[in-house]
């Protein structure tokens, strides 16, 4: 019998999103998890994967096409069946309620798919019957490029990504040079009057550039304002001891190759999740006038990409050991920074990790993902000087900041928390047992 997929809601703000390309085309089979196609929403390149075993037997959308959540994208039959398409898509629409949104204003969700014609200026299709993909059209116009001077390399002439990267690395015109600074003489009341040179630029100054905000980063930001303004912050802070937990990852790698060695993030990482099984509280989110704890505990990690910050979700961390958690964390983050993330990779986390120690940070403090009751900001391992046994020694520390909604928890089991951490960070092998 034949099925619909339809378009998936990746996030409680999204409304629609761009069907970027058909990985399976009409007529090919399909098997249940496949990549069936790539979506781009808000946040990034999205891969849509098949509900369903059987044969595309019809795409419902084509590529460059801005979809609703929730609008059939495609009909998934048995081999050689016949689909009555009209009663098929009719009985969907008849059995469905109208879709309202949280804020009651997102009326988009409703409105009927209209495929895009050369020549519109609309998704994927420039005037003068220029065509590009949504992803070239956003990087074109965070960096002022003008896209009609770019040849396109996709199908049909259509510029992809690639097109955009290679015209942006081409050397540019020489600028220029400044003139060379001319030596000034400067007096001073001193019987002993030296002469300085002194640089005096004669160049044209530099005109303010106008960046408009792109997708993601005008989400991250009214996400944040929404925390900051919303949810009552409190913030811990702690140093560890790390030398036990660098001894242990050394040894651990010396016998791992070079593609497969562990970060300190990966024992950070499981250190937390076996703290968090102590302390549900912090593994939870707010629910109206209730608090939900989670029973299992999905771990998101904060990582950078272009033009902003995704969080990758490592689901029942703690039911997984420290190399099968490096090992997906790091095939998620590879695919948020090529922008090809997977529903399952960005959503569901219980609480958040987000850290800051490769860029030698040694503190800082971040802010809660809603609906998440915490967050903790870890900083770098450093060589700083130490007492111990009344003598000043070199040690290895870090420093972790946890920020914690003060409607769901205290200060008091916020310390605790931290307290709990130390058992795992600065005794590793815990972590082992």
């Amino acid at each position: 019998m034949a099925s619909i997929i339809n378009m998936p809601k990746l996030g409680f703000d999204m409304a629609e999103g761009t069907l970027v390309r058909w990985v399976i085309l009409e007529g090919e089979p399909v098997s249940k998890g496949a990549v069936l196609a790539e979506i781009e929403t808000d946040k990034a390149t999205v891969e849509v994967e098949s509900t369903y075993d059987g044969v595309v037997t019809k795409h419902l959308v084509q590529a460059g096409d801005v979809v609703p959540v929730n609008t059939p994208i495609a009909v998934i039959g048995v081999p050689g069946e016949e689909v009555d398409y009209a009663a098929l898509l009719g009985e969907k629409v008849k059995g469905e309620k109208p879709l309202e949104s949280q804020s009651g204003q997102e009326e988009s969700e409703q409105t009927v798919v209209q495929p895009v014609t050369p020549g519109e200026g609309f998704d994927g299709h420039l005037p003068e019957g220029v065509r590009a993909s949504p992803i070239a059209r956003r990087i074109a116009d965070e960096h002022g490029v003008d896209i009609r001077k770019i040849q396109g390399s996709g199908p049909g002439g259509r510029i992809v990504k690639h097109d955009i990267e290679s015209y942006l690395v081409k050397p540019s015109l020489p600028e220029t040079p400044l003139p060379a600074a001319k030596p000034v003489t400067v007096s001073t009341p001193s019987p002993q009057a030296v002469q300085v040179p002194m640089p005096v630029w004669e160049g044209v100054p530099r005109e303010d550039q106008t960046i408009p905000l792109n997708k993601l980063r005008a989400i991250i930001g009214r996400r944040m304002s929404e925390s900051k303004q919303q949810v009552p912050h409190f913030y811990v802070t702690r140093e560890y001891d790390m030398a036990a937990l660098m001894s242990l990852r050394e040894q651990v790698n010396s016998m791992l190759p070079e593609e497969n060695k562990t970060s300190v993030n990966d024992y950070i990482l499981k250190s937390v999740v076996l703290a968090l099984r102590e302390f549900p509280n912090l593994n939870a989110s707010l629910a109206e006038n209730k608090i939900v704890h989670h029973g299992a505990i999905n771990i998101g990690v904060a990582v950078a990409v272009e033009g902003g910050l995704l969080t990758i979700v490592c689901r029942e961390t703690d039911r997984k050991p420290i190399r099968q958690i490096s090992l997906e964390v790091r095939e998620m983050a590879g695919r948020a920074r090529e922008g090809k993330v997977r529903p399952d990779d960005i959503e569901g986390s219980t609480f958040s990790v987000s850290n800051l120690g490769m860029f030698d940070v040694e503190h800082f403090i971040a802010i809660i993902n809603p609906p998440e009751a915490a967050i903790l900001a870890i900083g770098s391992v450093r060589d700083v000087p130490v007492v111990k046994d009344g003598q000043v020694v070199a040690g290895l520390r870090m420093k972790a900041t946890l920020s914690v909604d003060h409607r769901v928890s205290d200060g008091a089991e916020g310390a605790r928390f931290l307290q709990s951490l130390a058992n795992y960070i600065e005794t590793p092998l815990r972590m082992l047992i």
